[in-house]
């Protein structure tokens, strides 16, 4: 199919090592009842098959564009294609994920009536690693009001989803080099600050569950960044300077105090972070434990700790369940 002279939307699409489901995603794309949309694709230095079927679905519909670069990572990808979009409009997507057919009319019409609106997400099903589908019970919030109060504690949009104005974006200026896995995150604190956000109750999208997941793989950092995103969110609302414009890099938990000029922040944010991952396995083996120790080891209470020794325990993870115990006994 040709590319439309004027876009109204601009697909962006992030692709690594994705083989197994790039090509699933791409035809849930093109079979969109509206079509008048160019689709960016970067292949960001993938080291298997993705590129080359990248470069075959391109050759077969005009709309497509691929850029081939070295392995620069999401953030950096995502801000390269908001500068290379040609349409007003954005919209996500990721490689292992599904749109549903309907999904760029409804969202389309939608921003279109509300002007408003900078950013709509839509609610989602699942889909197992291999292909299984689960209807979700869970809902996002609806309205910019219920969005703008659960971002203080989570994020309330499927970033995959969302179709995003794109000059609002851009004078915000994107996604932060230093919230990696939880850029999405602190866009939408920051969107929601100045501009509206909604979520359509249609299940327009079908968000894949897997264990090679960056909300899997990276749960430990991801948390900490949403504990700094929500804390920089808190000094903006308050009318005092965000900590981390133009910072490249986060502090870490232990050295956050001593950077900001703080007193007892860095506790205060490892207990977040505590309550994020403590029933991750994988946040265990990657540093999660050691941020329990810590706090029990400073006097920390002790809510719920024990159920995660025993959820270690099940897990087959004994040692770190030792660990976590002797520490609970002797604080």
């Amino acid at each position: 199919m040709p590319v439309p002279e004027n876009p109204v939307i601009t697909v962006l699409m992030s692709v690594y090592n994705a083989e197994r489901y790039v090509a699933e995603a791409i035809q849930s794309i093109l079979g969109q009842t509206e079509g008048r949309f160019e689709f960016l694709i970067i292949n960001d230095g993938s080291r298997d098959a993705s590129g080359s079927i990248l470069d075959r679905y391109a050759a077969q519909d005009a709309r497509i564009r691929v850029i081939h670069q070295e392995n620069r990572g999401l953030i950096y990808s995502l801000n390269r294609m908001l500068d290379e979009a040609r349409a007003p409009l954005v919209a996500r997507m990721d490689s292992d994920d599904v749109s549903r057919p309907e999904r760029f009319a409804v969202q389309l019409a939608h921003m279109q009536a509300n002007p408003q609106i900078a950013v709509l997400g839509t609610n989602t099903d699942e889909l197992d690693a291999d292909g299984a589908y689960f209807p979700c019970s869970d809902f996002h919030p609806e309205q910019p009001r219920d969005i703008r109060e659960r971002l203080m504690v989570a994020s309330a949009m499927c970033h995959p989803s969302v179709m995003m104005r794109r000059d609002v974006i851009r004078a915000l200026g994107g996604y932060r080099a230093a919230f990696r896995h939880c850029e999405d995150y602190d866009l939408w604190l920051r969107v929601s600050e100045q501009h509206d956000m909604y979520n359509l109750p249609d299940r327009l999208f079908l968000y894949r569950r897997s264990p090679d997941q960056v909300s899997e793989k990276h749960i430990l950092v991801q948390a900490i960044g949403a504990a700094c995103a929500r804390f920089a969110a808190r000094e903006r609302r308050a009318g005092r300077a965000d900590p981390f414009e133009g910072t490249t890099a986060l502090p870490s938990l232990d050295q956050i105090d001593s950077v900001l000029g703080t007193e007892g922040l860095g506790a205060r944010m490892r207990l977040e972070v505590i309550d994020s991952i403590k029933y991750s396995p994988d946040a265990m083996n990657d540093g999660g434990l050691a941020l329990m120790q810590a706090h029990l080891r400073e006097g920390g209470a002790k809510d719920g700790f024990w159920r995660t020794a025993g959820r270690l325990v099940k897990l087959g993870m004994l040692p770190q369940a030792l660990s976590l115990s002797f520490d609970l006994v002797r604080y």
